[in-house]
């Protein structure tokens, strides 16, 4: 019985269990809820069973970041122009990205720590380079692009806070009182935006928009 319970918890503590449940306990309650300490319980074992594993925070945010690196799902090379594939690459990485807004702050930082991230990094940056883009641009472009993604998917109207229910209405209630409080004369534009800047009332036509500014941004500061 022994035997069999202690290869039970090993299953259940598996790198890639951690970090797949670690990455669910920052869906729900946002980067902060996850310590060695929650995660450990959420597992039912004691947090020095998990240093096999990560030594730190800091090593289970790496993991979690390593996990959504790795659930981009690349599309195949072509010879097609490079402005398609940028953007076929990018909706690939978005795709990711979009599920997990609450983490998302984690991935810049840490694409150079996984094999996933790294694979991404060099294939963005190859097809810069064969763009026209020189080797500094080309990183710099790319380090833009991603950042870019993330900061799509955080800023999201309505996904900015681990908040479900009355408690999120509460939250939208509230800025939406704050931005009806605004003088009409001095602020017309943002009074008759203000809803939008609330909830957002298209999500796919969202993110289409900022993929557009994303590739032809790209397109328009390409090297002569």
């Amino acid at each position: 019985m022994a035997s069999t319970a202690t290869g039970s918890t090993k299953e259940r503590l598996s790198r890639e269990s951690l970090a797949a449940g670690a990455l669910d306990l920052a869906d729900r309650e946002g980067i902060d809820a996850v310590t060695i300490r929650r995660l450990a319980t959420e597992h039912s074992v004691t947090p020095m069973a998990l240093y096999w594993h990560f030594k730190d925070k800091d090593a289970v945010l790496d993991g979690i970041a390593e996990r959504v690196y790795a659930s981009v799902v690349l599309p195949v090379p072509s010879d097609g122009p490079w402005d398609d594939q940028l953007r076929e690459v990018l909706l690939a990485v978005l795709a990711a990205i979009r599920p997990h807004p609450l983490a998302a702050d984690l991935l810049a930082p840490r694409i150079m720590k996984s094999e996933a991230g790294l694979v991404l990094a060099e294939r963005v940056i190859g097809m810069l380079r064969r763009a026209g883009f020189s080797a500094s641009e080309a990183s710099q472009t790319a380090s833009f692009l991603l950042c870019s993604i993330v900061t799509l998917v955080t800023s999201e109207p309505g996904k900015q806070n681990p908040l479900t229910g009355e408690a999120q209405e509460d939250v939208d209630r509230s800025k939406r009182a704050k931005l009806a409080s605004l003088p009409p004369k001095l602020f017309p534009n943002l009074l008759e935006s203000a809803p939008y800047f609330v909830t957002c009332d298209n999500e796919d036509e969202y993110f289409a928009r900022g993929m557009d500014f994303l590739v032809e941004g790209t397109r328009g500061v390409r090297p002569a």
